[in-house]
């Protein structure tokens, strides 16, 4: 009985499930393992949680707990398990994919044409101890409902041999977005020779990944009513236009598995170990807000069918009868936006709740402009979907092209990832009491639908259809349809439609087709400002507060008169419209924007302004005090005299927002900074840019203005106004120094001319994106975390590679090319405690003779190591010099070639 010691307490005091995530905010339940190991965890530093009743601390033993072997949970076939839903009066559930065709679904997607993606983690959790987890081994399955019966019974594996995918998103015709865990780059994926499955892979953006447990890494990148694409975990927000992908920093969503959208842009994001909805107070991009009471009474207790007591914090959880009794995971989510589903579930948010087996729905009251939330069914005690299958794990649903709800089944026994299957826990003694760990490579996906109202048979075929066709979309009754055709319009960029999509806006007696109308306009770079202020001056508070969020694209582009629209908004009758004014206020900071927070909440006194105002104000005070402390003494130096000419000087080309100032016809006088790979990539790009000057098309891309040579200014002012480019406007990018300036001006001293795009470009080291193929090796390797492998290929990713032993010189790191390529740099970030004392850096032609390129000390933090090109090299090592107390470790390796 030793796995009944005391650890089973310990980690009964956990709340992470799969699908879950640490708070942001460290509570009792935010531990690791490790820590719930500790048996101090019990009175210290928490001396407040109450030990669960039979528990035994003298014998470390959890009394009166049957663990006595149970015939083993058996799954059933779809069709059988049709018949342990209990659901709403005239709903109805029908499987339309299962295995064997598709295995572990975990998200779907659905593209302008109708056919859906599905994500499937294959690697998830195939055994107790997550063996394999991060092997290639996932898929991207696309399938069709050829035969118009309701099934999906065509489909290709469009993508295969992935590591974990994040996400899945279409993204124009036969094309998608993904990334995989670990990583910190998204690729674009497309078919190009239309067989189903891709065959060229592009980087799409950087700087969105996260490292650790796979539970708690970015997922679901959504494309929302702003033309802004949100996912979990990440306080930034990334846009595609025709000259690149932008980003913006954003609030912080504490979601974790599932982003979706109301018809008007509120972002709900779902939060895992919490078990409860984000960020669904207003739009995440103007920050996070506490209000008190939002999650009403009882609106964490679960009602489930289910009575094993099989959930990670253990009896504590347990009613009576043996079921959940606090929601403690959730996963996937949707705000149902359909039209063949009756019309008061419009609007309502559903999310999976996989550790109760239920899906639930949530309603939202507005009172005075914030939002309180409450379980459709709390007063009867009852949920939106229930299932008395053990199996049932509903880990994301979607509005579907149809006007239906579809649901996503991962149909399996373990919903916990490994960390918290461990041997000695409770929750692995309760999954192998019932044979649970056996139950995978199962799945389904359900459709809900509604006596009477048959799903719609019509089929999009939007990358088919003339922008025209298009347009009438945007009237379409199911959100999606008009989800799906305001992207598809943009991506297209045809502004032919660009007066039809006027009309609309303008005159339409469709309310949701005025507002897409809108941000498509917004979205082809065809925004006005006459058009914006006759939104915030509409009868309908909700057209009024469009024009008001629209209004800061136009703001940002260097439209400052609009602040006078959101002074004059302030003094709206409406309190969300005021509430409104003062967020994008906010956001944009325009003028004395403290001092209009302050009147407007001695003339406000509704709760909603109130709320909204107060912690405006503490985020600004919070901002200011960030800005004191976020950089070094001498970066912040660089980063203050950079703002201040940039603001005098290069805003009025590359805009006030770094967005590009526009030119006419979607033109823009000079690139974008917000994001940019050749801003945020090797310095000396923008440096030589600076010293002499760049002329013509920039990436095949014109744009009316000529960056003249700079190389008058001295060193720190061409240093200073790089390093405040590289770290603002959601950008995150090293410093640069005079001395680097100094460096590249002496070796370029000789130039007398501007560069133009591809002659520099040509001059420049270029980061080398690791793939497959590449062949690393190392003399010591670590085991990287529980069902992980000794892999050193993970140098390149976010969970990095390290030792298994204290350093010691001799200790070897190697990267094998498929095509040998003329290396001059390399990166690397060792943290804090990981970096090598000293190390050498070789290159070589076969692997076996090597030639000694330099050696340089180590620092903490972002190692780079740079040597003149010696011809074309196919091997690459690093070499450790010295002895030390601490292994060798690298994250986020970068090799470069010229």
């Amino acid at each position: 009985m030793g796995y009944l010691k005391k650890i089973i307490v310990f980690n009964a005091l956990l709340v992470c499930f799969s699908f879950g995530c640490q708070k942001p905010e460290r509570s009792p339940f935010d531990v690791s393992p490790a820590e719930s190991m500790d048996p101090k965890r019990l009175t210290e530093p928490y001396p407040n949680i109450s030990i669960p009743e039979g528990v035994d601390l003298e014998s470390r033993i959890w009394k009166g707990i049957d663990l006595s072997p149970k015939p083993p949970i058996v799954p059933v076939s779809a069709n059988e398990q049709k018949n342990s839903f209990v659901l709403k009066p005239g709903y109805k559930m029908d499987p339309v994919l299962s295995e064997p065709q598709i295995r572990e679904p975990a998200a779907i997607q659905f593209d302008g044409n109708g056919r859906m993606y599905v994500l499937e983690l294959r690697s998830y959790m195939q055994d107790l101890d997550a063996t394999g987890e991060l092997l290639p081994t996932s898929r991207i399955s696309r399938w069709e409902d050829l035969d118009d019966d309701g099934v999906y019974e065509t489909g290709t594996v469009f993508l295969d041999s992935l590591v974990f995918p994040r996400y899945v998103v279409p993204f124009g015709p036969n094309s998608i977005l993904s990334m995989e865990s670990n990583e910190d780059h998204v690729y674009r994926y497309t078919d190009t020779n239309l067989d189903g499955i891709a065959d060229q892979k592009e980087l799409f953006a950087s700087g969105l990944g996260r490292s650790g447990n796979v539970e708690h890494q970015t997922s679901f990148l959504t494309w929302a009513l702003d033309n802004w694409m949100y996912s979990t975990y990440n306080n930034k927000r990334i846009r595609w236009t025709p000259t690149g992908v932008i980003q913006e920093e954003s609030g912080n969503p504490w979601g974790q598995w599932g982003v979706t959208q109301d018809n008007y842009g509120k972002l709900f994001f779902q939060d895992g170990a919490g078990g409860v909805p984000q960020g669904f107070q207003f739009p995440i991009v103007y920050g996070n807000f506490q209000v008190e009471g939002a999650l009403k009474k009882g609106f964490r207790v679960p009602y489930s069918l289910v009575r094993l007591e099989d959930f990670q914090p253990g009896m504590q959880e347990a009613k009576p009868d043996g079921s959940l009794s606090n929601v403690t995971g959730a996963a996937g989510n949707d705000v149902f936006r359909g039209d063949r589903l009756p019309k008061d579930l419009v609007g309502d948010y559903l999310y999976g709740e996989p550790v109760g087996r239920i899906v639930r729905r949530v309603e939202t009251e507005n009172v005075e402009g914030l939002s309180y939330l409450q379980n459709k069914y709390e007063k009867e005690g009852s949920e939106f979907i229930q299932s008395s299958d053990p199996l049932f794990r509903p880990v994301d649903m979607a509005t579907a092209p149809d006007g239906t709800l579809y649901i996503v089944d991962l149909y399996r026994g373990i919903i916990q990832e490994g960390e918290w299957t461990q041997e000695g826990s409770y929750l692995r003694t309760k999954i192998q009491q019932y044979q649970m760990d056996d139950i995978i490579g199962n799945g389904r996906i359900w459709r809900l639908s509604y006596d009477g109202m048959p799903r719609n048979t019509q089929k999009p075929r939007m990358y088919d259809e003339s922008s025209k066709e298009l347009i009438r979309h945007l009237e379409h009754p199911n959100g999606w349809w008009r989800d799906m055709a305001q992207q598809t319009i943009i991506l297209n960029q045809d502004k032919s439609i660009v007066p039809d999509l006027i009309t609309m806006a303008e005159s339409s007696s469709n309310e949701l087709a005025r507002i897409h109308a809108l941000w498509t306009l917004e979205g082809l770079g065809e925004l006005e400002s006459d058009l914006v202020k006759k939104f915030t001056e509409d009868p309908n508070p909700n057209i009024r507060i469009q024009g008001l969020r629209a209004a800061e694209t136009l703001y940002k582009y260097g439209k400052k008169s609009l602040s006078e629209v959101y002074r004059k908004s302030v003094m709206d009758k409406d309190t969300d419209v005021i509430i409104q004014a003062l967020l994008s206020a906010h956001v944009l900071k325009i003028d004395k924007v403290d001092i209009l927070i302050k009147e407007t909440l001695k003339k406000n006194s509704s709760n909603g302004v109130q709320v909204v105002g107060s912690q405006l104000l503490e985020k600004m005070e919070e901002a200011k005090k960030a800005s004191e402390t976020r950089f070094e003494k001498n970066e912040l130096a660089l980063f203050v005299k950079g703002k201040s000419i940039y603001n005098n000087y290069c805003s009025t080309c590359h805009g006030p927002k770094g967005l590009g100032s526009p030119a006419g016809e979607g033109r823009l006088i000079a690139p974008s900074f917000s994001g940019s790979p050749r801003i945020l990539n090797h310095p000396e790009y923008a440096v030589k840019v600076l010293l002499h000057g760049l002329s013509g098309p920039i990436d095949s891309k014109e744009y009316e203005g000529v960056m003249i040579a700079m190389d008058s200014n001295d060193d720190a002012y061409i240093a200073s106004v790089l390093s405040y480019i590289r770290n603002d406007f959601g950008n995150s990018g090293s410093f640069i120094s005079p001395e680097y300036v100094a460096k590249v001006r002496k070796e370029t001293k000789n130039r007398n001319a501007a560069y133009s795009f591809y002659e520099l470009i040509g001059e420049i080291p270029k980061p080398l994106t690791f793939q497959d193929n590449w062949i690393t090796k190392a003399s010591s390797t670590a085991l990287s975390g529980v069902g992980s492998t000794k892999d050193p290929s993970y140098a390149f990713s976010f969970k990095g590679w390290k030792t298994e032993t204290s350093q010691e010189p001799g200790m070897w790191f190697t990267v094998q090319l498929p095509t040998p390529q003329a290396l001059t740099e390399v990166q690397f970030d060792s943290g804090k405690d990981g970096f090598p004392i000293s190390y050498s850096v070789f290159i070589s032609s076969d692997g076996n003779s090597w030639t000694k390129v330099g050696q340089e000390k180590g620092i903490q933090g972002l190692n780079t190591f740079n040597w003149k090109p010696q011809g074309k090299s196919g091997y690459l090592k690093i070499e450790a010099n010295s002895k030390g107390d601490q292994p060798w470790s690298m994250k986020k390796l970068t090799l470069f070639s010229r």
